[in-house]
């Protein structure tokens, strides 16, 4: 049965997920999710996709789950792949996922929607300072534990490495360059350079051109 993933190609939260389920080799589709024409938060969509009301959303036959990390974890367990080689490592890639999710993800989502998404006349100018500050101490803790490594964790890609750079390939301006982070830099190099690897608009439906 093929898994579906409602998503959309503007997540970095949806493209953890997407890419997970991409690079594991198991068969997925995703499920176009129009969050800024509010399907999202539709009484519909709470009672008939993700009572959360957010993107991405794992259905796979009778199961179904919410939230990156744990579908990542369900590829996992199902594939097979981006898992640690034992309990440390496992404990290792778990404490990433949830770093990133605490301390990365969420200031560079934020940051990116206010500076892209939302009009000229909304923006909470002051905040946005705040969170690009957030989000580069952020950025020196990846950069400075990606030293003289390939990977976040052991010796392969896992869970660590398609959470962290949930956001780090959009190519919208938030307050990341690669080329100010070598380490980040040339670990996004070696996730790209892994076969399957694809852009999160190739991956997923919908991107700000469609809506320009």
């Amino acid at each position: 049965m093929t898994i579906k993933l409602y998503c959309m190609g503007e997540s970095g939260n949806a493209y953890k997920a997407a890419l997970a389920l991409e690079l594991s080799g198991l068969e997925w589709e995703p499920v176009y999710v129009d969050f800024f024409g509010g399907e999202t938060r539709t009484p519909e969509f709470r009672a008939n996709v993700n009572d959360m009301g957010e993107v991405p959303m794992m259905v796979d036959g009778d199961f179904r789950t919410s939230q990156s990390g744990a579908i990542q974890a369900y590829v996992t367990e199902k594939s097979g792949k981006f898992g640690g080689r034992d309990r440390d490592e496992n404990y290792e890639i778990f404490r990433w996922v949830l770093w990133d999710n605490h301390k990365m993800s969420s200031q560079a989502g934020v940051t990116r929607f206010l500076i892209n998404f939302l009009p000229e006349d909304k923006r909470p100018h002051e905040v946005i300072p705040f969170m690009q500050g957030r989000l580069k101490a952020a950025l020196t803790t990846l950069d400075t534990h990606l030293e003289g490594r390939d990977w976040i964790v052991g010796d392969a890609i896992t869970n660590a490495d398609l959470s962290c750079c949930g956001y780090l390939f959009y190519p919208e301006p938030f307050g990341f360059d690669r080329a100010e982070w070598p380490n980040i830099d040339r670990w996004l190099s070696n996730i790209q350079k892994t076969p399957g690897w694809k852009h999160p608009y190739d991956l997923m439906p919908g991107s700000p051109a469609d809506r320009a």
